[in-house]
């Protein structure tokens, strides 16, 4: 398509990511711009799938459907569930979403990690027990009890959590993906919630997504009957509150374009436009 677009001068992805456009895609001149505005959803939803799976809402839910009380005060063996205060949170990732996420968890008492590719993240000034770079990521996930995922997907993070990160994390742990699937790897997590190596996910991004019309199963292995995981379409960004804010940013950056100033939140650009005296432009 861009083959044709000789006037192309902005492709805008309508949220955070850009993986699915090709870098040589983009004409001399033009730019790829993304937007945010989707963190405090994000962070909703993180806490959200949290407390129903330290509490054991799914599984509570499921059982009184069927006339069960699945409480410690009706069965006798059964573990009282926990809170988060005092749970210890690794974020995989500390951007947007991740200091979000972490920012409403503190209002919960959790107590949080951040580990990130350059480890440069200012553990004191965001509360955080410390913080590290990836290398540091087996000695956050043995302290830990949940493990977000909101780290980007690049060559370097594809498959980063495998079978022995979710030995680490344990029995008790609890996983929330908010990147992209692959970052976690597929079979690894499904034997690990099936065999009950970790307590439960969240999870909203997947390894397959479906044609125009929304039908489709979002991985070739059965998820859907496991009891300690939570399954959404994507979907932890999708609000009113999300694509306003979105809009509006999209709107003001074509209305740079057309004004002549810079494009902001530009990600990727095409090369330079030559000049007529054989220059390019900076």
């Amino acid at each position: 398509m861009t083959a044709t677009a000789n006037r192309l001068r902005l492709i805008h992805t309508a949220g955070a990511g850009f993986d699915g456009i090709e870098p040589e895609a983009l004409r001399a001149g033009a730019v790829c711009a993304n937007t945010f505005h989707h963190e405090g959803s994000v962070a909703e939803y993180v806490a959200t799938v949290l407390v129903a799976l330290r509490r054991d809402l799914i599984v509570q839910d499921a059982a009184l459907r069927k006339g069960k009380w699945h409480s410690s005060v009706y069965c006798r063996g059964l573990r009282q569930p926990k809170t988060l205060r005092g749970a210890v949170v690794t974020f995989l990732g500390f951007g947007h979403i991740g200091a979000a996420s972490w920012k409403l968890l503190q209002a919960f008492g959790a107590e949080g990690v951040a580990v990130t590719r350059t480890g440069s993240v200012d553990a004191k000034a965001h509360g955080l027990r410390w913080a590290g770079p990836n290398e540091d990521l087996p000695r956050a996930l043995t302290e830990s009890d949940v493990l977000v995922v909101s780290t980007p997907l690049t060559p370097e993070t594809t498959g980063i959590i495998g079978a022995a990160q979710l030995e680490a994390l344990g029995p008790e742990g609890l996983l929330v993906n908010v990147a992209r699937g692959p970052v976690v790897q597929e079979e690894a997590l499904y034997a690990a919630l099936k065999h009950h190596g970790i307590a439960g996910a969240a999870i909203d991004v997947w390894y397959r997504y479906p044609a125009a019309g929304g039908i489709g199963k979002s991985s070739t292995l059965p998820f859907e009957s496991l009891d300690n995981v939570i399954m959404t379409p994507h979907s932890s960004a999708v609000t009113e509150e999300t694509f306003r804010g979105r809009s509006q940013e999209i709107i003001e950056n074509v209305n740079r374009l057309a004004a002549g100033w810079p494009v902001r939140n530009v990600v990727m650009a095409g090369p330079p436009v030559p000049l007529r005296n054989g220059h390019q432009e900076a």
